[in-house]
């Protein structure tokens, strides 16, 4: 009875080892990079984003020129004339923060553009590593350019060209 319950034991042990967890890398980096609707995303966004710096920076010179010009005329206005200018003046800082906040805000204008331009890329190479996951058997697929404590891996388990591959980009 002992032999017995020492072979089912080792046998079962046996058989969790054969169902080891299979796990391969993708270097997400590498991925983006060999996609050239990512990079034209990119590029739009950073433009869009160029230009509403610009609109920001814009309005921030003015609130400063409103201010410089304040202090040179201040001996020259009356009291109800200054506290006029003091609330222009902070009007156009408001705007300016305003107008920031917008643009670049956490829900701002640029976070939206970049859901809209970005996530479908993202949408379709997570889709990818899926399919690439489920042919080959992959219980985890961890991303090498993110994880700061991957030192070295071999590159039989990197599946980034896979994933390129799938997504129509073949390497």
């Amino acid at each position: 009875m002992k032999k017995f319950a020492i072979l089912l034991v080792a046998a079962l042990a046996g058989m969790m080892t054969a169902q080891a967890q299979k796990f391969a890398l993708v270097d997400m980096e590498y991925v983006l990079k060999n996609i050239p609707a990512y990079e034209m995303a990119n590029e739009q966004l950073n433009q869009v984003s160029q230009r509403w710096q610009r609109e920001v920076d814009e309005v921030k010179k003015e609130a400063d020129t409103m201010y410089k010009n304040y202090q040179a005329d201040m001996v020259f206005l009356t009291d109800e004339q200054k506290k006029k200018k003091e609330e222009e003046i902070v009007a156009k800082e408001k705007e300016a923060t305003q107008l920031q906040y917008k643009y670049f805000g956490p829900q701002g204008e640029l976070f939206k553009k970049r859901q809209s331009l970005i996530k479908p890329i993202q949408d379709d190479i997570y889709n990818a590593v899926k399919k690439v996951s489920e042919e080959r058997g992959f219980q985890v697929i961890f991303d090498r350019a993110s994880s700061q404590s991957i030192i070295f891996a071999s590159p039989r388990i990197d599946v980034s060209n896979e994933v390129l591959a799938k997504l129509g980009y073949g390497k």
